[in-house]
């Protein structure tokens, strides 16, 4: 059995800033932070365009940046978190540059960006690997902190609540967590970790469908222990898909062309060359995520064609490379020269507004778990988000989350009785699967029918046979979870399933279409 203070499931931007603040203020708390793979593998890593933070007093504002934010969430976005998050933004991203994270620098100043949706330039960022670097700095950060230990290739199968203790029923209006039992993929036991306080820093759920820029750890694990422990989670129909991954044969991640080459003036173009953007909206290349995503889309069903392509033929070469270097050399390592050819391109999954249902300090409806990040529904996002605003989501919340962490700590009114009684995991009885290849096959039939019935246009017909194909699968993987011995890859099944079926049952629900979300039945 482990203890520690607080337990952090997962090393993005979420997790390990929210762990170095707490660690900061309670140099004595022992913080336990896990992840499921590398310590450094998360979305954070892969995020390439930068961070969104009004820095120019010159030519933007606050106003600006939250009008921008309303306007691409449709509305839906709560207008006092989007006023917090802006305005703390500055201070937050201040912290992360004293931790050590570079960025890009023009004259002295920030050298700043613009990407789709975005009024003016207010993108700070560290060539086209942001992500990976803030992910360096905080991760090098981390490991200076005594009291932080990070525990790598540990599963989480599912949270703790007071139903797990021996004679507590679960009351769904008082919920409580205590820890989570892990599987340690090294040893292949599952550990007991009690905590008083847990964060789920978890990410996206992108391997739900069949095309995605997540890296393959992105399956909706926080997402779905928290909605089988009968935690609220919200908004899971709107999930975003990015207009401009590079096209492959190979199902899985692909590899993400930021939004910011559109910012610096690459064009949309069909497989055969033409211009169509101006179609759909007058801000064209520029336009919200979910426009440029279903224009695409549109014309690749109007055409038959398998990708578009984007133009950077025209663009300045120089900057081109100084700016993108390893979006060029993908390029050429796939055979294409971006600046004689079309990049072939596709809609890819990229990110999910809906999440666990958090307040303002990240407090979930669970009491003493926390969650921030992509697995989160934080009010900040609507109907869908604006570019660049993710990485910041992510410090605000994992600042504020800690803010109130650290004063539940110096509190220490916890149930410890229930913390003690927690057992140890029972797999009495359970069989070793012989045959991993069901779980594979499990996957690709939930991924093919969430990107055919569930993808970025929807219709009520495709809903109701996605529903029914859902049913088939869970029936399926209800029974191998029930006589297994958990393996990670049954357990991101269970998680994929679980996240599916939230995203059909809330895609049902919508009277109307909203930002991401897009039923042609409602149009």
């Amino acid at each position: 059995m482990i203890k520690a203070d607080v337990l952090v499931i997962g090393s993005g931007i979420s997790g390990l800033s929210y762990a170095i603040k707490v660690s900061e203020h309670l140099p004595d708390a022992k913080i336990i932070i896990v992840t499921k793979s590398d310590e450094d593998e998360s979305n954070t890593k892969y995020a390439q365009g930068g961070l969104a933070v009004v820095t120019d007093l010159k030519n933007d504002n606050f106003e600006k940046h939250i009008e921008d934010t309303m306007r691409a969430g449709d509305g839906e976005n709560k207008r006092d978190i989007v006023e917090m998050v802006v305005r703390e933004a500055p201070a937050r991203f201040n912290e992360i540059v004293e931790w050590g994270a570079k960025f890009d620098m023009k004259n002295g100043e920030f050298a700043l960006g613009r990407e789709g949706g975005h009024t003016e330039n207010r993108i700070v960022h560290h060539k086209d690997i942001t992500g990976f670097e803030i992910e360096r700095a905080l991760l090098e950060t981390a490991k200076n902190s005594p009291n932080i230990e990070i525990l790598d290739h540990h599963y989480v199968i599912d949270i703790i609540t007071q139903h797990h203790v021996p004679g507590k029923e679960l009351n769904q209006g008082d919920i409580h967590c205590y820890g989570a039992y892990i599987l340690d993929e090294k040893s292949k036991k599952i550990k007991k970790i009690t905590s008083k306080i847990t964060l789920a820093a978890t990410g996206g759920a992108g391997h739900v469908y069949k095309n995605t820029t997540n890296p393959t750890i992105a399956t909706g694990d926080g997402i779905a222990f928290v909605a089988r422990a009968k935690g609220k989670v919200t908004n899971m129909q709107y999930y975003q898909f990015h207009p401009t991954a590079l096209y492959s044969k190979i199902d899985g991640m692909l590899f993400l062309i930021s939004e910011a080459v559109r910012g610096d003036g690459a064009k949309l173009r069909t497989k055969k060359g033409e211009k169509f953007m101006h179609k759909y909206d007058e801000r064209e290349e520029l336009a919200s995520r979910d426009i440029v995503a279903r224009a695409i889309d549109n014309e690749m069903k109007i055409s038959g064609d398998e990708y578009a392509g984007l133009d950077c033929r025209t663009m300045d070469h120089e900057k081109f490379l100084e700016h993108f270097p390893n979006i060029y050399k993908k390029c050429r390592e796939e055979g294409i020269d971006p600046f004689t050819q079309l990049i072939p391109i596709v809609p890819a999954c990229h990110y999910l507004m809906g999440g666990i249902e958090v307040d303002r300090d990240g407090q979930s409806s669970i009491r003493n778990l926390f969650a921030v990040g992509e697995c989160t529904n934080s009010g900040l996002h609507g109907a869908n988000r604006l570019a660049s605003n993710s990485l910041l989501e992510g410090l605000v919340f994992g600042h504020n989350a800690a803010m109130k962490t650290i004063s539940l700590l110096d509190k220490n009114n916890f149930n410890f009785d229930d913390l003690k009684a927690v057992p140890e995991w029972n797999e009495e009885g359970m069989k070793i699967m012989d045959e991993m290849v069901i779980i594979s096959y499990l996957r690709k039939q939930l991924q093919e029918m969430m990107s055919d019935l569930v993808g970025i246009v929807r219709s009520n017909k495709r809903l109701t046979m996605a529903m029914q194909k859902h049913q088939e699968i869970a029936a399926a993987v209800d029974e191998i979870y029930h006589y297994s011995i958990l393996s990670p890859q049954l357990s991101e099944l269970r998680n994929l399933t679980t996240v599916a079926h939230l995203i059909i049952t809330e895609s049902m629900q919508m009277t109307e279409n909203k930002g991401a979300f897009y039923n042609k039945d409602l149009a």
